[in-house]
């Protein structure tokens, strides 16, 4: 069983939201926007804000498209974690950031739904921390298969939505918050 973290001491967690990332996903414009409120938000209200951006072979570090969306700038002295795996914790900087900053709740958003933001909201939960998803603020693209058969992007964010509403785990919280009602502070 993990360790359950004791307290209330909540993060934001921005995962890739990269121009490569993005792009083409579903709804993009408003998620971001809703996103960069919410950021503008945790910054008023003092809970911190950690950023994290994938690299991978077809999204190599340093080149346009692993950059941020332009809507996104991290402020001075808001960590930034680098990943090379789906989930944000996997051989990352994650864990001693969150440590360093006492946190036991993590409010996640970002992209992808069904890949990075899916494996770090399990990731969270294996490793003990509370996670809100916050569910108009994070998005994919559409898959299609070989067989022809195709799921929407709208699809794939909304049974995240209602996993995480239903999901459990002894001794910890997890749950779902549009972005303008997520408590920031740690209550799932």
């Amino acid at each position: 069983m993990a360790t359950v973290r004791e307290g209330q001491r909540g993060v934001l967690l921005v995962v890739d939201v990269q121009v490569g990332v993005v792009g083409e996903a579903w709804d993009a414009p408003r998620i971001i926007g809703n996103l960069a409120r919410l950021v503008e938000r945790a910054r008023t209200e003092s809970v911190p804000v950690i950023w994290v951006q994938h690299s991978a072979d077809d999204l190599p570090q340093d080149s346009p498209a692993w950059q941020l969306v332009p809507e996104l700038v991290p402020a001075e002295g808001e960590p930034r974690v680098h990943k090379r795996f789906e989930s944000s914790f996997e051989e990352t900087s994650l864990e001693h950031e969150l440590a360093r900053l006492g946190a036991t709740h993590i409010t996640l958003a970002g992209a992808a739904t069904n890949w990075c933001i899916r494996a770090t909201a399990y990731g969270a939960l294996d490793r003990g921390y509370d996670v809100t998803l916050v569910e108009d603020a994070h998005t994919t693209g559409s898959l299609e298969f070989s067989d022809g058969v195709r799921i929407e992007a709208a699809h794939i964010v909304r049974e995240l939505n209602t996993v995480f509403t239903w999901l459990t785990y002894p001794g910890r919280k997890s749950g779902t918050a549009k972005a303008a009602e997520v408590v920031l502070g740690g209550a799932a």
